[in-house]
């Protein structure tokens, strides 16, 4: 046997198999980013409306010009989202795909998360720079990414808020309905507390997130709907250990937004100073290991990692934070919990989301 032979062998098929699998990523890369203009310009909720069309009749349904969706159309052919008949002029979606990416059948919505995938792609400039400067890419370079994170938002927690997230903890609900002090902390558009406070009249909500065009729109939203029972304020928490105000709430939200910032172990000391002594620390955020090697299998490690590398680590970086990124992993959450004074730590995982973990947090 010629092992220098069987050893070339192997790398060609190594090679072969790794080619195949690299041009399946280069489509499905161009696929997202195709699915997101098909979520933003309508074109998933035209199609199902009409059903089996041709691009002109898909067009005029979204309101659109023809010749980009027929364009589009081909992307969806073969991305297997979409089938045509023989002449490839009736088009339509396929049955699994019209439910994830349209929210039909009472399915959820999906097709949002491809937005992510786009928004990457928009900042790759300005985070090479990074990669060969240092520092990082500001929040005021990313002009959709709070209107993103609210339809995320509005899935993983707005809309989970009341029949899975609150029953974590039991006897909150109705303390709420009673009345309490509540703060979020990086808000965003405040979908969360405005859906709060809508239902507990009684309580109190302060919502702060370093973006102001954020708090506006979630201020401007509470206007709208006749809330005085809630108030959003833009401010960065960098020095939160000193600025809290002492026990001042009776419970404090931080929705997938910890790890975004500059300093997490000074808000995570200012959170801690702001409760109140049996106060309570709801946080979710992403479910992760803090050993790379243990998050091989992660289900959406490659998305989280790389949103982390042009989102999540680069802002902290941009404010001369830490950077812990994304993926910091539980261990590394316990870690800065503890350090902030916090001795009683809970974290459970809600069947209707995938992506993260839930902290229920004491003094």
């Amino acid at each position: 046997m010629c092992i220098a032979c069987d050893t070339k062998t192997l790398h060609a098929e190594s090679s072969d198999e790794f080619g195949e699998r690299y041009i399946q990523i280069l489509n499905h890369g161009a696929l997202a980013v195709m699915i997101s203009i098909g979520h933003r310009s309508g074109l998933f909720a035209a199609m199902r409306r009409t059903g089996p069309a041709t691009s002109q009749g898909i067009a005029e349904a979204a309101g659109l010009n023809e010749r980009y969706v027929r364009e589009w159309l081909g992307a969806m052919i073969c991305g297997g989202i979409a089938t045509c008949d023989e002449t490839g002029s009736v088009f339509s979606l396929i049955p699994a795909a019209s439910s994830a990416l349209t929210g039909s059948d009472g399915a959820e919505n999906l097709a949002y998360l491809a937005q992510y995938v786009a928004m990457m792609g928009s900042v790759e400039d300005k985070v090479i720079r990074c990669f060969h400067n240092g520092g990082g890419v500001p929040y005021s370079e990313f002009p959709r990414f709070h209107e993103v994170m609210a339809q995320d938002s509005a899935q993983t927690v707005v809309g989970a808020l009341f029949d899975h997230i609150l029953p974590l903890v039991p006897g909150l609900s109705l303390a709420l309905h009673n009345g309490i002090d509540v703060l979020d902390v990086g808000c965003g558009c405040g979908k969360a507390l405005l859906a709060l406070a809508e239902r507990f009249p009684n309580s109190r909500f302060t919502g702060w997130d370093l973006s102001t065009e954020a708090t506006r729109a979630a201020a401007a939203e509470a206007g709208s709907l006749g809330l005085t029972n809630v108030r959003f304020e833009a401010r960065d928490l960098t020095d939160f250990h000193h600025s809290a105000p002492p026990a001042a709430f009776d419970l404090i939200t931080a929705f997938d937004a910890i790890h975004d910032q500059a300093r997490p172990d000074h808000v995570l000391a200012g959170i801690r100073r702001a409760l109140r002594p049996d106060g309570l620390f709801l946080m979710q955020d992403i479910g992760a290991s803090s050993n790379v090697a243990e998050n091989t299998g992660h289900l959406i490690g490659t998305l989280l990692y790389s949103l982390s590398c042009t989102h999540c680590m680069t802002v902290s970086l941009a404010q001369g934070g830490l950077g812990v990124g994304a993926m910091w992993g539980e261990t590394m959450t316990r870690e800065f919990l503890n350090n902030a004074g916090f001795r009683q730590i809970e974290r459970h995982t809600l069947p209707h989301d995938i992506q993260n973990y839930y902290y229920l947090v004491k003094p």
